[in-house]
């Protein structure tokens, strides 16, 4: 169960091998793609995605780093998570831990988007001896300000359109209910103009969405912030929806000494839309 078989430079090219699986303490076969040699690299994927979503980065950082991307248990290729427990931010911070100690990768350089962004910044806060660099590309979840202001929050008609998206999804009507999601993460018509492997990545993960929905993540706060120790790069997209902005600008001001890089022309998928500039800054801040 523990085999591991390095990523080829035709897979990398597009022809995706079988994943390597390890099992981790808690009992859980977590699949995963590997490439490169060096200081490890952890990548963690957020809302329809999974390790497909990291390969502009693996063809590249692997030339540098050992890169690692797994695949969240309940997201594809293990949909039905084969006994795994219940769908949760949680539950997926505690996965990452296990899977890095499982691979006796020490402590890694930890790379987490959207709703990994939130994933990987908790494990940064929880297990600080499983992360060298933390760097966080349009971390997913509200804001609270201060301790007793509001947690910020999503337009109630945004909440409606998730909520639609959901339903659509769960009566079978995947094309129509991603529409509504992923053009509201990133930009009107975004959906229709993806590439085709972005397309069958999230079909592939469409049953995720309304579990994920139902899972809201938690609020960053400046206090859970302080609890960050290692060295941290926020990166959003020029376009970003404002809402990851805000997040990036505020964790920018909590997080001591973390810096700040802006993929230019970029939305919340910049990592694909500019792999090259999102990579060059990962690289410059890993070393």
């Amino acid at each position: 169960m523990n085999a591991r078989a390095p990523l080829t430079t035709l897979a990398l090219a597009g022809a995706w091998p079988q994943p390597s699986f390890v099992c981790t303490a808690s009992g859980a076969a977590v699949p995963y793609v590997e490439a490169g040699s060096g200081e490890p690299m952890v990548f963690v994927h957020g809302s329809l995605c999974d390790y497909r979503y990291w390969e502009p980065q693996l063809a590249t950082l692997s030339k540098r780093f050992h890169c690692f991307a797994p695949s969240l248990g309940h997201y594809w290729p293990q949909i039905e998570a084969f006994g795994r427990g219940d769908f949760s931010w949680q539950a997926h911070v505690e996965e990452v831990a296990e899977f890095i100690e499982a691979l006796g990768l020490g402590a890694v350089h930890l790379v987490g988007h959207s709703r990994g962004g939130c994933i990987a910044f908790h494990l940064a806060r929880n297990y600080s001896h499983l992360v060298r660099t933390l760097t966080l590309a349009d971390p997913g979840g509200p804001l609270q300000a201060t301790p007793n202001a509001s947690v910020g929050s999503l337009p109630p008609s945004v909440h409606a359109l998730r909520a639609k998206a959901s339903a659509l999804i769960q009566q079978g009507e995947f094309d129509g209910g991603l529409t509504m999601f992923v053009d509201s993460v990133t930009m009107p018509g975004f959906w229709n103009k993806s590439s085709q492997s972005f397309r069958g990545m999230a079909l592939d993960n469409a049953l995720t969405l309304p579990k994920q929905l139902r899972d809201p993540l938690p609020a960053y706060t400046r206090e859970d912030a302080a609890d960050i120790a290692c060295p941290t790069l926020l990166i959003d997209g020029q376009k970003s929806p404002r809402m990851f902005r805000n997040t990036v600008e505020k964790l920018h001001e909590w997080i001591g000494g973390a810096a700040r890089q802006t993929i230019a022309g970029a939305s919340h998928g910049m990592n694909i839309a500019n792999p090259s500039a999102f990579n060059r800054a990962v690289a410059a801040f890993a070393g």
